[in-house]
């Protein structure tokens, strides 16, 4: 039986373009099937903020940061905390991918044609000691264009092989199965579904109208994570993380579902860290939803007050930005699945921005002066509709009606979790701490350092100032929810991506990148991510599973 194409890969999002374009350029035939329609190619990337993490870039060293690859690996290995017998390929992959961030990952980009926005953002910057979990300067990039922005150059150069009759589309083909012929795997096959017209993110159709069955000599899985799928997250919820949330809002469409994992599995991939997860504690439910439970998450400065579900302050350092899985184990073991922000109009006017790209139209139409704009704004746009819209969002003049409104958005006015003098005293007192240089608040000693950094003072951080000072007022309390977002654990694999047995052999024929691997190796992050690392974990595994499977094909 002769083969349908070199190689067959399995999912359209970021590490399926990134390995189906090298495969291109080495002259394979490829199949690249998706389950969603056309015009919803790029899968999650097109949602995202566009964030890439560089180390030394030109960027980082406009804004005097000092950067090195050994700083960067100690970052990101205290982070990682690897510590299983299965963490031998993340740990081999997270020095590769340490490697590739600080050489050539930047200059590939950019001789693509894709560019960054000046200034460098200080994401997850943990608070512990020096080889500890977090980034000890700022590394997160953001893409001119975000997501859509980065996604840009792979979609041109998939479809210009679909053009030279490289690469066939199949979209609308879910696969069911894999299988083997001759010792390797060699089969993909599953059902046709009926065409769908729904916007990009929203649920299609799952009618089968049909089935299909491809042959080739490579199969590249890049079919993402579980995201989508809160029966599986909560089924996979690690002990050390608390109880799973009874509530959670989805920062990812529903057909990230994990259902390629199993098949895979099935196959006889070898399947690692499953517990391994990264959701984020500051998610907002979206005003205008386009998936269901659609939420977004507030990408913080370090001014707000962080508060529990009955108005106490989250311990140190558990900030805004410093330690996200830190900051959602304390919440899960409080008895309740939600916390807030109390801040007022100053604060959430410098300080607020809002992951993903339809949130930042300004970045994302790549309009310098909308940027302008924004920085001059009092609020900018799109967090002004939230606190006009947003259900999470409570916006008063006075402390009083600011927690009234709060206990009764948790439907708790009879039996208030939040006391007003309680929460007067604990806002008054951090107000206190403002008036010195010097402070034994650690929240405010991290204001005042982060002011230290240009990019922060300019556009991230607040100048201190009492947040009961009405000329900076109304107040404002954001109810922050759990937001599922990334599979941190996966298919295991070698640094040629190439996915391993439980025995630890090379499947035969089988490749894996992207989420599916755990963005390489299984599980690079280990416990925990530096951020701005999981759109390049699909750029450097898809296109090591791209070049890998070229090579290998005859």
């Amino acid at each position: 039986m002769a083969y349908d194409a070199d190689v067959i890969v399995i999912g359209a999002g970021l590490a399926g373009l990134a390995a189906t374009a090298e495969l291109v350029d080495a002259g394979r035939r490829v199949i690249l099937v998706d389950q969603e329609p056309e015009h919803a190619i790029g899968g999650q990337a097109h949602w995202s903020f566009g964030g890439l993490f560089f180390v030394d870039s030109p960027e980082q060293r406009r804004m005097r940061i000092k950067d090195s690859h050994a700083l960067a690996l100690q970052d990101w290995m205290g982070t990682a905390a690897f510590d299983r017998r299965e963490d031998h390929w993340p740990r081999k992959w997270a020095e590769a991918y340490v490697d590739f961030a600080a050489g050539e990952k930047r200059s590939w980009l950019h001789g693509q044609g894709v560019r960054f926005f000046p200034v460098v953002g200080w994401a997850e910057r943990g608070g512990y000691d020096a080889q500890g979990h977090g980034n000890s300067v700022p590394r997160f990039h953001i893409t001119w264009g975000t997501g859509p922005g980065l996604l840009a150059p792979f979609v041109r150069r998939v479809r210009a092989g679909a053009a030279r009759g490289l690469v066939q589309l199949r979209f609308r083909h879910r696969v069911t199965g894999l299988s083997r012929s001759a010792g390797s795997v060699d089969t993909v096959s599953g059902e046709v579904l009926e065409p769908s017209a729904v916007e990009r993110g929203e649920a299609s159709s799952r009618v089968v109208t049909g089935g299909f069955e491809f042959r080739a000599q490579a199969v590249i899985v890049t079919s993402g994570g579980i995201g989508g799928n809160h029966d599986l997250v909560r089924a996979n919820w690690p002990e050390r993380l608390g109880t799973p949330p009874r509530k959670m809002i989805s920062g990812v469409p529903a057909h990230v579902d994990g259902r390629m994992l199993g098949i895979a599995e099935d196959a006889g991939a070898h399947l690692i860290n499953r517990d391994r997860m990264w959701h984020y504690t500051e998610g907002i439910q979206n005003w205008n939803p386009i998936w269901d439970r659609h939420g977004i998450r507030i990408l913080p400065g370090p001014s707000s007050l962080w508060l529990d579900a009955r108005g106490d302050r989250l311990p140190v350092p558990l900030f805004p930005g410093f330690d996200t899985l830190g900051t959602l184990e304390h919440i899960m073991r409080s008895g309740h699945d939600y916390t807030w922000f109390v801040l007022n109009q100053r604060i959430i006017g410098k300080e607020f921005t809002l992951s993903g790209s339809e949130q930042n139209p300004d970045l994302t139409g790549k309009s310098v002066r909308g940027v302008i704009d924004r920085a001059r704004s009092e609020v900018p746009g799109p967090v002004k509709a939230f606190m006009d819209h947003g259900v999470d969002f409570v916006v008063e003049k006075d402390l009083g009606a600011l927690v009234r409104g709060m206990n009764a958005l948790t439907g708790n006015s009879a039996n208030p979790l939040i006391d007003e003098d309680t929460l007067r005293r604990t806002i008054a007192a951090r107000d206190r701490e403002i008036a010195n240089p010097f402070t034994k608040d650690l929240q405010v000693t991290a204001i005042r350092g982060a002011r230290k950094f240009l990019g922060d003072r300019l556009i991230r951080a607040a100048a201190p100032h009492r947040i009961l000072d009405p000329k900076a007022g109304p107040l404002v309390a954001v109810r922050l929810n759990i937001l599922t977002r990334k599979t941190l654990g996966g298919l295991e694999t070698d640094l040629s991506s190439r996915v391993l047995t439980e025995g630890g052999q090379p499947l035969p024929g089988v490749y894996a990148a992207g989420e599916a691997a755990g963005f390489g190796g299984g599980g690079v992050h280990g416990y925990r991510s530096l951020e701005g690392t999981f759109l390049g974990g699909c750029l450097f595994s898809g296109r090591t599973a791209g070049r890998a499977a070229a090579r290998a094909v005859k």
